[in-house]
């Protein structure tokens, strides 16, 4: 599996091989509309796409991710209401 570091160099990629990957309970009992993260050794973690878990993963840096859970829990990210 290859990774993706937000526009970090190549040199500095986070292997994400082998790692264990978690889903929400949130999610269907048949894993098709889900997103999956793994807590990567060194504080980083990755984000991967359930239905193709051989693509690519981003990987955040631990303040990356703590701004995002941050801003979810706060509502930042929901869809706008719609007109």
């Amino acid at each position: 599996m290859s990774s993706i570091r937000n526009g970090m160099p190549a040199t500095e990629l986070t292997s994400v091989a082998g790692v264990t990957w978690l889903k929400s309970r949130r999610s269907g009992p048949t894993g098709g509309n889900c997103v999956e993260v793994a807590f990567l050794a060194g504080g980083d973690v990755a984000l991967r796409n359930s239905r193709h878990p051989d693509g690519p993963a981003l990987v955040f840096t631990h303040s990356e991710w703590e701004a995002f859970l941050g801003g979810a829990g706060d509502g930042e990210f929901g869809r706008p209401d719609s007109a």
